[in-house]
C-alpha cells in the first residue's frame, strides 16, 4: 500500500459563482464538499489509478467528522489520529465567466504535545507495510518545523521510500533528512535556494539531501533532477481550467510509477497527464480520466543536459 500523510487536513469547499466581482454580492450556483489537504487529495487519485491507499494525519471536531465521512464514501483508508481541536476549512472560488480560482485557507487546529506523539506512533506503525509514503502540505500550529525531517528519518529507517511535498523552513529541514524526492513548485524552489532559474535551482536543492527533486513549472510541466539524469515534461497544449489540485495529481503520478518501479520519463509522463487532467476536473483531488488516457501519448519528455 502506499501511505500519504496530511498534518494540516481540511474540508475543501468549492464556490461556483457567474463572476467574482471585489465588494460584491454573489450567489452561488454549485457548493462541492471534498475531504481535503495534499495529502488527501494525493491520496485519492492514487485510489482511481487502482492503488491501495491509507491516508494518516490529523482530524478533529465537527468539521473533521465531517470531512471523516466524506472520507468514507471513497476507497481510501482512514487512519487518520483525533485531535481535540477542529479541522480547518478551504474555500476555492471559482468564477465560471474566467475560469479563474481564488483560494482561502484557514488556520489548522493547535496540535498538543501528547497528540503529535500519538501520531508518531501510529505512522511508525502504518510504515510496516508501506511501500511509498508521501509527507504533503503545512504544519499546523503546536508541530515543530523539523516536523518532517522527523518522518523522513523514521520512514529511512524502515526502509520505505518518502517523498516529501511542502514548503519553507518545513522543506529546507525536511530536504536535509535525505528524502528521496521533494517535489517543490517553482515559488517554493526559488525560496530554498535563492534562484529563479530552474535548473541552478533544481540541482541545488538536490544537493542539499534529496535522492531527487522533480520541480513543477505550472503550465510548463516538470523539470527533474534524479541520478539517472536531468529531464524536463511538458503537456502537449496550455490546458485551461481549476489549477487546484494539480500539483496533488503530480505527486500521485510520481508515486504510481515509483510503487510500479517505472522508469524515469514514464513516471514525469504519467505526473504531467494527471496535473493536466485535475486542471479539467472541476475539484481538486480528482481528474478526468479520459482526458488523462488522452494526454498520456502525448507528454513530452526530453533529457537535458543542462
Amino acid at each position: 500500500m502506499i501511505l500519504t500523510v496530511t498534518l494540516n487536513t481540511a474540508l475543501d469547499l468549492t464556490y461556483r459563482v457567474p463572476a467574482l466581482t471585489p465588494h460584491a454580492t454573489h450567489r452561488v450556483t454549485q457548493v462541492i464538499e471534498r475531504p481535503g489537504g495534499k495529502g488527501l487529495n494525493v491520496a485519492r487519485v492514487l485510489a482511481a489509478l487502482g492503488h491501495e491507499t491509507v491516508v494518516t494525519g490529523f482530524a478533529g471536531g465537527a468539521t473533521g467528522a465531517m470531512l471523516r465521512d466524506l472520507l468514507a464514501a471513497t476507497p481510501v483508508r482512514d487512519e487518520l489520529v483525533e485531535t481535540a481541536g477542529p479541522t480547518r476549512r478551504t474555500v476555492a472560488v471559482v468564477d465560471t465567466a474566467t475560469g479563474d480560482t481564488t483560494q482561502l485557507n484557514e488556520p489548522g487546529p493547535a496540535i498538543t504535545p501528547a497528540e503529535w506523539a500519538g501520531f508518531r506512533t501510529r505512522f511508525t506503525e502504518l510504515l510496516d507495510g508501506a511501500r511509498a509514503v508521501a509527507l504533503c502540505g503545512s504544519l499546523p500550529p503546536g508541530i515543530h518545523v523539523g516536523a518532517y525531517a522527523e518522518l523522513v528519518r523514521l520512514a529511512r529507517t524502515a526502509g520505505v521510500p518518502v517523498l516529501l511535498d511542502t514548503s519553507g523552513e518545513p522543506l529546507r529541514r525536511g530536504i536535509a533528512a535525505r528524502p528521496d524526492l521533494v517535489k517543490p513548485n517553482a515559488d517554493e524552489l526559488a525560496q530554498l535556494t535563492g534562484s529563479r532559474e530552474p535548473h541552478r535551482a533544481t540541482r541545488d536543492a538536490r544537493r542539499r539531501g534529496a535522492h531527487a527533486v522533480v520541480s513543477s513549472l505550472g503550465p510548463e510541466g516538470l523539470l527533474a533532477a534524479t541520478p539517472e539524469g536531468l529531464w524536463r515534461a511538458a503537456p502537449p497544449t496550455a490546458v485551461k481550467g481549476n489549477p487546484t489540485g494539480a500539483g496533488d495529481s503530480a505527486v500521485a503520478g510520481l508515486l504510481s510509477g515509483l510503487v510500479d518501479e517505472a522508469p524515469w520519463p514514464e513516471r514525469l509522463t504519467r505526473a504531467v497527464a494527471l496535473s493536466a487532467a485535475t486542471v479539467l476536473s472541476p475539484v481538486a483531488g480528482e481528474y478526468d480520466p479520459s482526458a488523462y488516457e488522452e494526454l498520456l501519448p502525448r507528454v513530452k519528455v526530453i533529457e537535458e543536459t543542462a
